[in-house]
This record gives structure tokens, sequence and C-alpha cells, in this order.
């Protein structure tokens, strides 16, 4: 028998140590060293497997295979890589399960290995979908090594596993999901991707936080990280790319779910703006830069008089850089909001991740504290900084091409963006707000 070594394995990190510790010594999350046991084995020979070429021998090859999905070809960047292993993390009943269908049906021979449904399940929801699943080999297995012998006996175009987490080796004496279970397939299934250079796909699970489920060596280890974003009771659907190794991160494509499974939306500003409200207050267009296109949404703000303690409450907008933009109109423009609670809503469920969201963030909050409205064919960008300056913003002449195609007539932006624009207002710190958005709507001036 091999002997056994007990290690402890932070469950957030992956770190692991000989000792039990409160406080991971290497992220400081407390209560999250986990006990696991590893086998030792101290006769390993060690053989190359592999020997080294040079650089200048290899033969340089670009291997992208369509998804067949032109939003979902933009995440990736042209398409999958060959010998590629991707994570796909998303909140139970997002939509994984159904995207992988509908990738699967795309290519000409696909392995769709599921740890958590019976193969009846899934061809009942393939025939749902009306999936031609022809080509698709559908095996229900959660032992890692029956489903790596499968892979290398079949050579198919496509392999899709879904979840890593029920995914397990008998040789580990540990329970699926497990950080030493779900470390050990992703590694097997990462050798298996590379040896045969065809593409593969896990399915992550996600915690309570909406990050990927497991240590954070997972994200490490695959090549292309995607997140499947969406509020079950909105039918819009967002896939974003945080890493990839064979393209631009930050892409996004947005889908729509309908009975017949996610329909790409070709035009996600005009689905993020429809059905808007006009001529109420608190409410301002946004112009954010997601990879390498611009996307209009509307921005939401209530100030209203708080009987309690105040309270901030962000939805798609991220809460520290809200009580940031707070801080400084109070600071540097006079507005108070310390006796009032605040929200903030993002509309269409998306998250804002660029900094230019912050001015119509504030223009929102000024509208809605003062009980004034916005014109309606303004559209802001641009960052705020701690002393109240407007900062500057990039893609200035993608963003205002992409406002213009939707009829917007006058853009707020920061003073030190250099493009010459018709109908650009320039403004340089908070103080300023104030007196652009009179010059912009004299009408009915928010002061």
């Amino acid at each position: 028998m091999k002997p056994k070594k007990n290690i402890f394995i932070c469950s957030e990190c992956g770190f692991d140590s000989a000792k039990w510790s409160g406080i991971c010594p290497s992220c400081g999350s407390g209560n999250t060293m986990v006990e696991s046991k590893i086998i030792v084995d101290k006769n390993v020979k060690y053989r190359v497997k592999n020997k080294p070429t040079k650089s200048s021998d290899i033969e340089f090859q670009s291997f992208k295979k369509s998804t067949g999905i032109k939003e979902l070809d933009r995440v990736f960047g042209g398409g999958i890589t060959d010998g590629s292993l991707i994570l796909l993390g998303g909140a139970p009943g997002v939509g994984k399960s159904t995207i992988l269908l509908q990738i699967a049906e795309n290519f000409n021979n696909v392995l769709y290995v599921s740890g958590e449904e019976c193969k009846s399940q899934i061809k009942t929801r393939s025939k749902r979908l009306g999936i031609k699943d022809e080509n698709i080999l559908i095996m229900s297995e959660t032992d890692i090594d029956c489903i790596v012998e499968t892979i290398y006996k079949l050579k198919v175009d496509l392999v899709i596993v879904d979840s890593v987490q029920t995914m397990n080796r008998s040789s580990i004496p540990s329970v699926s999901g497990s950080i030493a279970q779900v470390k050990e397939c992703a590694i097997t299934f990462l050798v298996a991707a590379k040896e045969l250079e065809i593409p593969i796909i896990i399915v992550s699970h996600v915690n309570k936080e909406g990050a990927i489920a497991g240590p954070k060596t997972l994200e490490h280890i695959v090549d292309v990280v995607l997140y499947f974003e969406g509020e079950n009771k909105t039918p819009y659907r967002i896939i974003r790319c945080v890493k990839n190794r064979f393209g631009s991160t930050n892409e996004i494509g947005v889908f729509q779910m309908s009975p017949e499974g996610l329909e790409e939306v070709k035009d996600p500003s005009e689905i993020m703006l429809n059905g808007r409200a006009i001529g109420v207050p608190g409410t301002c267009i946004a112009c954010i830069i997601e990879g390498t296109r611009a996307i209009l949404t509307e921005v939401q703000a209530l100030v209203s008089h708080s009987f309690g303690t105040p309270r901030r409450v962000s939805n798609g907008y991220d809460y520290n850089r809200l009580c940031m933009i707070l801080a400084v109109l109070e600071k540097r423009a006079g507005l108070f909001f310390s006796n009032s609670d605040v929200y903030v809503n993002i509309v269409g469920g998306i998250k804002l991740n660029d900094t230019s969201a912050d001015l119509p963030i504030a223009i929102a909050l000024i509208s809605a504290l003062k009980d004034n409205v916005v014109p309606s064919n303004i559209v802001a960008f641009g960052e705020i900084g701690l002393s109240g300056e407007i900062r500057h913003s990039s893609y200035t002449n993608i963003r205002i091409k992409e406002a213009s195609r939707l009829g917007f007539k006058k853009f707020l932006v920061p003073n030190s963006n250099y493009e010459k624009f018709e109908n650009e207002l320039r403004i340089k710190n908070v103080k300023e707000m104030l007196y652009v958005l009179h010059k912009a709507y004299p009408e009915k001036p928010i002061s």
C-alpha cells in the first residue's frame, strides 16, 4: 500500500499546508482550510514524454472553429481554438446546458458527458429545443478515468462536461466537488485537450457570491473562462469572457431566452433602451464599452427620505463605487445624500464594470435628488475622481457613433477628451455639472 499523507487545503485559493490554520496564509480567508488526504508514491520515476522542440521548427497554425453562433464567436475571439480547455460558469437555471446543446449541434462529432442528468433527460431537452442531435454522443458518467479513456478512443471534435464538480477519481480519497477532486479532474481534461488537440468545455457551479465554485487555481488551469449572467425573471442573458489566452477579454455576447432556446441579440443597445422611461426624474443614458463595442443602457436612481439609518442599494453597479460617488458629490458639489436612502438600478440585468458609467450615475443621482428630469436625448460617459474631476474615457468616437445611430443628439463627455464632435458638452468637474445640465436643457434646469 502507498502511504497516505494528510494536508490542509484552502477552499478559496487552493493553498495547501501541512498544518491547519484558522486564517489562510495565502489569501487571508477565515475558516477555509479543509483537511484532505493524498497518496504519496516514493518510487516515482520521471521520464520525458514529449521532447523539447525548437521554436523555429514549429509550424504556426491557427485553429479556430466557429460555434455557429455569432455572438458566442465574438466572445471567443473568432471561434473555439483547438486544444483549448474552456470553463463555463453560471447560476442554476441561467441556460448553461441549453447553450451547450446549441453549440454541439454545429460540430460534426461531439461527446456530451453529464454527471447531473441521465441520457433520457438530455434527449428530452434536445427534442424540446429542436436540436439536430445525430452527431451528439451522450454519456452519463462521473468516473474521470472512464471518461478520458472514452475521449481517447472516440477522437471527437468537441467534448462537453457538465459539470466538473460531479466528476471524481477513485484513487483520491475525497468526495466529488472537493478541492482535490476538482483540481485533479481539471488537469486531466487539460492534458487530454492538449494531446488530442480538441476543445473541451467544462461547466462549473458558482457560489453564493456568483464566483466560480472551488479553488481559484481552477481558473488558472483553463485557457478560457466564461461567466453566464442573467436574472431568471428576465429573458436576457449575457456571456462574459474574463480570461482568454487566444483573444481579447471582457467581450460579451447578449442572448434572449425563448422556448426554442437562446437567441442572439444583434443590437443590444436597442434592447436595453426598449421601453425606457421618458420624462421621469432619476434616469440617464450611459454608453459603456464591452470589449470592442459600445452599448447604451439606462441608469436609474431613486433618492428618498430616510426614517432611520440611510440605505444604499445597488443593482448592476459596484456598491463601493456608488458610495464613493455619493461622497464626492457631497464633498465637492455640496449635494447632501446623508439623510436619504439611495437606490441605483441598471436596466436589463447588465452589470456595469466600465468606470465611464460614473458620470451618468452621478447625473441620475442629482436628477433624483432635485426631482428634475434629465433630457431624454442626452448620453453621458466619464470617470469621476476623488477630487471631483471628470477623467478621460477611451473610445469616444465609438461611443458617440453608437449613440448617434440611435438618435441621441447631445453628449456629456470629460473635458480631457480631445475628439471634436457636434453637440458635445464637456465637463471638467462635478461642480460644473449643474451648469452644463442647465445649458443642455434651459427650459427646465436642474439646479
